[in-house]
């Protein structure tokens, strides 16, 4: 058992836990941006962002680089999306059985009702 990898783990999934933390991550898939170009980019509030952009700060996802006045933040591993494409691919797989599973009840349902 390997209860120090066990607990980045948990730390990990909880950090990835947040729609607006997702997005962020997202937005910096184009590079280091500022606070302000992500609160236009994702139409959220100051603080909500700062809140969010501090969690991410907090587990290393991203890094800040100051520039006079102005903050960037940038994503520190790049193998996070990696990660997060497969989760993407996961839920197109999953749409799509599940559309599936749909269409064949319809199917089923139409060919009940013909006389």
């Amino acid at each position: 058992m390997e209860p120090e990898l066990h607990q980045y783990k948990a730390e990990f999934f909880k950090t990835l836990g947040h729609p607006l933390r997702l997005a962020i991550l997202d937005q910096l898939r184009k590079g280091s941006q500022t606070v302000t170009e992500l609160q236009n980019q994702l139409h959220v509030d100051q603080s909500s962002l700062s809140q969010q952009l501090s969690k991410l700060r907090q587990q290393n996802f991203i890094h800040a680089r100051k520039d006079g006045t102005t903050v960037h933040y940038q994503v520190e591993d790049r193998d996070i999306y990696t990660f997060l494409d497969l989760a993407r691919s996961i839920y197109q797989r999953q749409i799509h059985r599940s559309s599936q599973i749909l269409q064949h009840l319809q199917q089923s349902m139409a060919s009940r009702e013909e006389p």
